[in-house]
């Protein structure tokens, strides 16, 4: 059996490094494709970050804080579909997280939850982290069960006790 091993990258995909600084007659001497003088031109040089306005005060430091923002504690669920759901499993499967990954549903890590969207007609049995209301309506009218295993909170690191500094 005769294999062709002969690949090769595509015309253009593979480009010689530029030679800088390498004297007046390679046409990339002197300032080495830098311009003239300036923090652009300098070794290390540019702005430090996203939002430096030259060493003046920041505006984002300028402004006062205000509010709070729940976004760190925000839960974020998979979700998955009824109607999916219905065209993908059997009278008489059981819905967990391992039947839903064998099957394709799932692509994350979050906790799942389970959604009304569209018409269940078999007998399922559910085994997932969360259900909405008319989604449990659907499942018991089909004949189904339903059994919500919360998701287990996520560990926090914890803190660092503080020393008494010698005196008690």
């Amino acid at each position: 059996m005769a294999h062709d091993f002969n690949l090769r990258a595509p015309a253009g995909a593979n480009r010689k490094k530029k030679v800088l600084g390498r004297g007046q007659g390679s046409g990339r001497g002197t300032t080495a494709g830098k311009g003239h003088k300036g923090q652009q031109a300098r070794s290390g040089g540019g702005t430090p970050y996203v939002g430096f306005e030259g060493g003046q005060m920041p505006l984002y430091r300028r402004l006062a804080q205000r509010g709070f923002s729940n976004y760190p504690f925000k839960k974020e669920w998979q979700i998955v579909n009824l109607g999916e759901i219905e065209k993908r499993y059997a009278a008489g499967e059981t819905v967990d997280l391992a039947s839903l990954r064998k099957k394709r549903l799932l692509k994350g890590v979050e906790p799942i939850k389970i959604l009304a969207v569209g018409d269940l007609t078999k007998k399922l049995s559910f085994k997932v982290a969360a259900v909405s209301a008319s989604a449990k309506e659907k499942i018991e009218k089909a004949g189904g069960d339903v059994t919500v295993n919360p998701p287990l909170p996520k560990a926090r690191p914890k803190e660092k006790s503080k020393k008494t500094g010698g005196k008690k």
